[in-house]
């Protein structure tokens, strides 16, 4: 971020989303983590108005998301500068990828800390069934993005290239797709959420064995990855796909 665009964003970020900032640059993720601001699927919130519910200090915030992006940014972190079949692939190799892997894993050991733990600690019980909806919901989702969405996206995106008009049948194909998957980041949000309040911020108690401890530990890196993987598709790839003519999205605050 140079001086100038440092001056523009203590001046006017105030009105800008979160998820704006993140898209803009993704080192400033660690800003909204540090306090408790969810940067994906609650990305469409003003900075001003998360700050007002929070109690946090606008002005402190500001500074700190400045200091952020004082450093050139690497083409390699400029995800929205990407085009979208690059980035779809990108998407797919990292964040799926760590997905079809994981997600049996955690749910396995999320169920056997549960058998084990359950009697005195009723919260592993819930979040077993918690990840479980999450890892059957998931399964869909990722089949949805890799079979029918990113395909139909580098389709428009290269008719756009040529300067032609794209199908109006692959245009509804992304609308429909888009609507679907955004509602679904918004539950698995919502269920993340609340495996953390659960936990307690993933909190062990004091007779957790190593299988409980390392089931906290993945639950914790799902979420981290989760909301990169929401933010690249919320906040990049889905606004550039809405950008294609024809597509028109309900608005979701």
């Amino acid at each position: 971020m140079n001086v100038e665009k440092a001056v523009r964003t203590e001046a006017h970020g105030a009105e800008k989303t979160i998820g704006e900032f993140v898209a803009e640059d993704y080192r400033t993720a660690a800003v909204f983590e540090k306090y408790g601001i969810d940067f994906c699927c609650g990305g469409k919130v003003i900075l001003s108005a998360v700050c007002r519910e929070k109690g946090i200090d606008l002005d402190e915030i500001l500074r700190e998301i400045v200091a952020a992006g004082i450093t050139p940014l690497g083409r390699s972190q400029d995800y929205a500068a990407w085009d979208l079949s690059f980035l779809s692939d990108y998407i797919v190799n990292v964040h799926h990828a760590y997905l079809w892997e994981n997600l049996p894993q955690i749910a396995a050991s999320t169920r056997k800390v549960a058998q084990v733990h359950g009697d005195n600690h009723p919260e592993v019980m819930e979040i077993a069934a918690i990840f479980d909806r999450i890892a059957a919901d998931m399964d869909a989702h990722l089949r949805e993005e890799e079979e029918v969405l990113f395909p139909t996206i580098k389709i428009v995106e290269s008719v756009g290239k040529t300067g032609s008009l794209a199908d109006s049948k692959d245009l509804d194909t992304i609308r429909v797709s888009l609507e679907r998957l955004i509602r679904e980041h918004e539950e698995v949000g919502e269920a993340v959420h609340a495996i953390r309040r659960l936990s307690k911020d993933y909190a062990l108690p004091s007779d957790a064995c190593n299988t409980f401890m390392v089931t906290y530990r993945k639950l914790g890196e799902f979420e981290d990855d989760l909301h990169k993987h929401v933010h690249l598709e919320n906040n990049i790839l889905f606004p550039k796909a809405q950008q294609c003519k024809g597509i028109e999205l309900c608005d979701r605050q």
